[in-house]
């Protein structure tokens, strides 16, 4: 890997990043705040959060068994994804490498950014091939994105791939693990103090079933967060986001029921999905949903529509065409899709 600071924008290494009067106040627990000129009224809501979230981190380091240092809480993992960009990659200069297909925002980011974005194709498999990856990369290239499980296939990249990856190059990898607990494959994680150059991403989306919280989590080298930490916004993360999040950690037991719950409804769903005649195909999966090759992808969308019920329509991508992804959702939601599609004609 090459040094941090050679991999990051010059005008971000020497930015001094703005103080917030939480981030300049240290010492014991204050009880009269005349600081930041909030409205002393409306408690709890009309105090700033804190900026880095340190009681939450507590709270996240010991279940993902990483430092409290270790760990970047954003407004989704969107939020991380994009600082990445704007910490490490220098506009109409740079360029990232990126599997296909793959999660749309590595792209709809890059071109915010105006980075370019080089993809490089899945093979039948949906799997990657290291050495193809690599290729693409130049002396430019700042950082390469993996998704495993990847976003829309549901298949985790083979492990010994994203190592020769790791290994290999001299940039930043990114690697989305937003649907790592529905795999029975390992997290990267603890991997971090073995690969300084490893960005992990994870979420409280999907196994924590809070999408609506909008919280996301990077982990990564203490360096690497510090960077993360000086350019996001002061209070990215808002307090009733921060306190929600502490009261799923309270009850982690009852995540990791629904997590085994979404595994069987998922074995259910495509067993039965085997058996329908619109059905052609049924890629094997990691995550909490699976991608399915169809006669009629856009009818059998059109279809579902008239009957209320919303899967996603994945045909327009590379690899996918008449494919439709499928989330496990509830026995009686998952029924009555399948009923739906049984009716299909």
């Amino acid at each position: 890997m090459k040094a941090l600071k050679e991999l990051t924008r010059p005008n971000i290494w020497e930015l001094k990043p703005y103080s917030s009067a939480r981030d300049e106040y240290k010492g014991v627990e204050a009880s009269v705040f005349l600081d930041a000129n909030e409205n002393p009224y409306n408690t709890p809501f009309n105090r700033y959060p804190d900026p880095l979230q340190r009681d939450l981190k507590e709270m996240i380091a010991p279940i993902k068994r990483v430092k409290p240092e270790s760990i970047f809480l954003g407004n989704g993992s969107d939020e991380a994804i994009d600082l990445v960009f704007r910490a490490f990659c220098e506009p109409d200069k740079d360029n990232v490498v990126a599997i296909d297909p793959t999660y749309g925002m590595y792209q709809v980011c890059a071109d915010v950014n105006n980075v370019e974005y080089r993809k490089v194709l899945l093979n039948e498999d949906f799997q990657f091939s290291a050495d193809e990856i690599l290729t693409a990369t130049d002396e430019h290239t700042k950082l390469i994105f993996l998704c495993s499980p990847n976003n829309p296939t549901g298949n985790e990249l083979l492990r010994s791939e994203i190592e020769k990856v790791l290994n290999s190059f001299e940039g930043l990898v990114v690697l989305d693990e937003a649907y790592i607990d529905f795999s029975d494959k390992p997290s990267f994680l603890s991997e971090l103090d073995k690969h300084p150059n490893l960005i992990v991403l994870q979420t409280f989306s999907k196994a924590g079933g809070c999408a609506a919280i909008r919280l996301g989590m990077a982990f990564a080298s203490r360096d690497i967060i510090d960077i993360l930490n000086k350019i996001k916004y002061p209070y990215n993360v808002n307090q009733l986001t921060q306190q929600q999040a502490m009261q799923v950690l309270k009850k982690y037991d009852q995540v990791e029921a629904w997590v085994k719950k979404l595994i069987g409804e998922r074995s259910y769903l495509i067993e039965a999905f085997t058996a329908l005649p619109c059905v052609e195909k049924i890629y094997p999966t990691d995550a909490n949903f699976f991608l399915t090759k169809v006669t009629d992808a856009k009818s059998i969308y059109n279809y579902l529509v008239g009957k209320g019920i919303i899967v996603r329509n994945r045909s327009s991508i590379a690899l996918c065409k008449d494919c439709l992804r499928i989330t496990v959702g509830t026995r009686q939601e998952n029924d009555q899709l399948i009923e739906a599609l049984q009716q299909y004609k």
